[in-house]
């Protein structure tokens, strides 16, 4: 018999071979699910020198092939963490990005002298940015806009999972037909799609199983943020803040985008690898 113990250390040789996968970690999360334990509890530890159950075995073995065949590990956990807190996805919907953190900062530091906030949140998606604003400003009015059907039913599972207040609007936001019933904002923020064409066809296995509407952004990455810009700066309050989640290479365009829209103090964020990752501007 084997111990839960040597079946991880067979199954990181084997998870190995994936691409941009840190296999130690993806392995201990699916004997965790497998087991339904804590990966990082003492208790997980003690029982990695037991001896294997057939079922347990099944169980482990299913989801390691799951990965292995390219499922993004954060689908099959059905979970995973934003900021500090874990948000329920699936398929159908975009993995938070540890990068996307850089917008709640350049919020909190925006309002941090706020007592209130109205907050809308375009291509919502699992809501982990509009809901982790809600528990991080005060007295956050929160709207979520989402598009398609599946992401919508995580933004609902969200939404009960944080008791939260928020409106959920389901709609396109490349069109103007939301903007009559949105309330005037004090921040409207955006993860949009941004990959380019040439990104496209050159995405990993595991980027491959999330949605295309979710990426791709048209030709050169930028139609979303003309659409929006253009669109939505009429909902935002004077001295209210648009903040864009960009491309590494889209500084500058989406910069100029708001400044031509009549924005000021527009600037751009890097994160921490260094790497352009955000453009906030000022309504006049």
């Amino acid at each position: 018999m084997s111990t839960y113990g040597q079946l991880i250390t067979d199954a990181v040789r084997e998870l190995s071979q994936l691409e941009y996968s840190d296999a130690a970690l993806e392995v201990k999360e699916l004997m965790g699910l497998a087991l339904g334990m804590d990966c990082r509890s003492s208790a997980f530890e003690d029982k990695l020198w037991e001896e294997t159950s057939d079922e347990d075995e099944d169980r482990f073995d299913e989801l390691c092939s799951r990965r292995l065949k390219g499922e993004p590990l954060q689908y099959i956990l059905g979970e995973w963490d934003f900021y500090g807190r874990s948000f329920r996805l699936g398929k159908g919907v975009l993995i938070p990005r540890q990068d996307t953190e850089l917008l709640i900062d350049i919020a909190k530091e925006v309002f941090k002298n706020s007592d209130s906030c109205t907050v809308i949140d375009l291509c919502a998606g699992s809501g982990c940015i509009g809901l982790t604003l809600e528990q991080e400003l005060k007295n956050v009015s929160l709207a979520m806009v989402e598009k398609y059907t599946d992401a919508i039913e995580y933004l609902f599972d969200n939404k009960l999972l944080f008791g939260s207040s928020a409106r959920i609007v389901k709609g396109d936001v490349l069109s103007d037909e939301l903007i009559p019933e949105m309330e005037k904002a004090d921040l409207i923020v955006c993860n949009p799609p941004y990959l380019t064409a040439e990104d496209m066809n050159d995405l990993q296995t595991e980027v491959r199983s999330e949605p295309v509407e979710a990426l791709y952004g048209g030709e050169d990455g930028l139609d979303f943020y003309r659409a929006v810009t253009r669109i939505w700066k009429g909902v935002l309050k004077e001295g209210g803040t648009m903040l864009f989640e960009i491309g590494a290479t889209q500084g500058k365009e989406v910069s100029d985008m708001l400044i031509q829209h009549g924005f000021r103090d527009v600037r751009i964020k890097r994160d921490m690898a260094g790497n352009d990752r955000a453009v906030v501007g000022t309504k006049r």
